[in-house]
């Protein structure tokens, strides 16, 4: 007998093959519309689309306020006056001290890296003989009165522009102040400024401020109002 071959293919095992492909095809449908159910549940429970404020906030963190602006600065004539004299001249000694690796005030001294700075107050700019002063200082008209040598110690390369000194300059009044009254003191006799305090308010014609002005303004008004009652009243 001959053996026959058959090439019919099994039926069962491209049924198998089926199922396997509808069962993955299908937990792959059920992830997907899991992960779609969760991402709207979440947003409805979190407000994902349309936040709010919470009632009760955990923590608020507050921007630091910004500070006012400061106080305006006092002025060369109020510097010079805010303690005696003797004691403004030793304060400014001791600051002096910043200037002597170039200046001294001796009479008769020697200019060094800086002018001799003997009788400066009141001299005119760049007048020191024998120094060597740049073209900036030297091409400037001026003298050092109280509120140019203010200027000056303050920031010399921004109120005469082009010099050479290159000194940073003194942040506070007070210390230039002192400063300049103790040059004042090396040879120099300019008079120092005078200082007011300034009222609390203007002053009217008659002497009287301002503030004290408007008080008698409203008591006059208030007798003149009693007045008038007075005068209904007695008339009924």
């Amino acid at each position: 007998m001959t053996q026959e071959n058959s090439s019919e293919a099994n039926p069962a095992t491209e049924n198998g093959g089926g199922d396997l492909f509808n069962t993955a095809a299908g937990w792959v449908l059920f992830a997907a519309g899991l992960g779609l159910g969760l991402s709207i549940l979440s947003d409805k429970f979190f407000h994902g689309y349309d936040p709010e404020m919470p009632e009760q906030p955990g923590y608020f963190i507050e921007a630091a306020e910004e500070e006012g602006g400061a106080e305006p600065e006092m002025t060369m004539a109020a510097a010079l006056n805010m303690m005696p004299q003797d004691e403004l001249v030793s304060q400014g000694e001791k600051v002096f001290a910043k200037c002597q690796a170039c200046h001294n005030v001796a009479q008769g001294g020697p200019n060094g890296v800086g002018p001799n700075l003997h009788a400066i107050m009141g001299a005119p700019f760049a007048s020191k003989p024998g120094f060597n002063y740049s073209s900036a200082l030297s091409g400037a008209s001026g003298n050092w009165g109280w509120e140019e040598m203010n200027e000056w110690l303050l920031n010399p390369k921004r109120y005469i522009e082009g010099t050479s000194m290159s000194f940073a300059g003194l942040g506070k009044i007070e210390d230039r102040a002192a400063v300049a009254l103790y040059l004042n003191a090396n040879g120099s006799n300019l008079p120092v400024p005078e200082y007011v305090e300034e009222a609390a308010g203007e002053e009217t014609p008659d002497g009287e401020t301002e503030g004290e002005a408007e008080g008698a303004a409203e008591a006059e008004a208030e007798q003149d109002a009693a007045a008038e009652i007075e005068e209904v009243a007695a008339a009924e």
